[in-house]
């Protein structure tokens, strides 16, 4: 017997992918025939300066956004020409988001943050959810404490823990380490390389080099083009292995 061998579409594929905005009667570029593709489980760092079209790439990846030219396909998906109720529904399913700012409720235990996404299934199986993603950032022993009494980079983890409850197919991290100290921007940097290395992909959002540096691939813009696309395999900060992080599950089906 012959066995078939299964490729997997790429997890992002940017095709030509431009974005320009009105300005009263100027057009502005933001983006100019971006050409990306990631792969299923790789960690990519995305840098650039002020006005270089980061933010914007950033929200059309996240399907806060479309291009004006171009494709973006999401896991096989063409997502370029959909409605905002239709790039609404993407994001509820492949993306978990997570920003400089924790948003976190600030009267809700971190537990109950992270089971906010949740709307399938029973109280107990959400839970037993929310539980399971707060034990892959660290923070199973502080599921009861409210944000208030944890550090700025606890209330990170468990913002990352609500974006990794959904058990979306891409982890899109916005300026993560912003509003951090050095060594927490670490921790979360680590911690981000961790979750790829069981399966998540990820892509990171940032302007800081020694964050990036924990990526496996760094890529640059400036004024709204790709200047350098760099695959560092190794990455070169050493990531601790003493925690290990489950691997990545594929989602079950809604009201499990």
């Amino acid at each position: 017997m012959r066995l078939r061998k299964v490729i997997r579409d790429p997890m992002i594929k940017l095709e030509g992918v431009g974005k320009s905005y009105r300005a009263g009667e100027a057009e502005v570029r933001a983006l100019h025939g971006i050409e990306l593709t990631v792969d299923e489980g790789d960690f990519v760092a995305i840098m650039g300066p002020s006005g270089s079209g980061k933010s914007t790439m950033m929200n059309i990846l996240g399907c806060l956004d479309v291009p004006t030219e171009g494709r973006y396909l999401l896991d096989g998906i063409d997502v370029s020409g959909m409605s905002d109720d239709e790039l609404a529904a993407i994001r509820n399913r492949k993306i978990g988001l997570v920003f400089q700012s924790y948003n976190l409720l600030p009267r809700t235990t971190a537990l109950d943050n992270v089971e906010l996404p949740l709307v399938y299934g029973n109280h107990r199986a959400r839970r037993s959810r929310a539980l399971r993603a707060l034990e892959e950032v660290g923070l199973a022993d502080r599921a009861t404490h409210l944000p208030n009494q944890l550090s700025g980079g606890q209330q990170q983890r468990v913002a990352i823990a609500r974006a990794l409850v959904t058990r979306p197919t891409m982890l899109l991290a916005d300026e993560p380490t912003g509003n951090l100290d050095t060594g927490a921007s670490h921790e979360i940097a680590e911690m981000l390389g961790r979750l790829s290395d069981a399966g998540r992909t990820v892509v990171l959002i940032t302007h800081e080099e020694e964050i990036a540096a924990y990526a496996r691939r760094v890529v640059r813009l400036r004024d709204g083009r790709i200047v350098s696309d760099d695959r560092t395999d190794f990455a070169d900060v050493s990531r601790d292995v003493t925690r290990e992080i489950p691997a990545f599950e594929e989602p079950a089906e809604a009201g499990a």
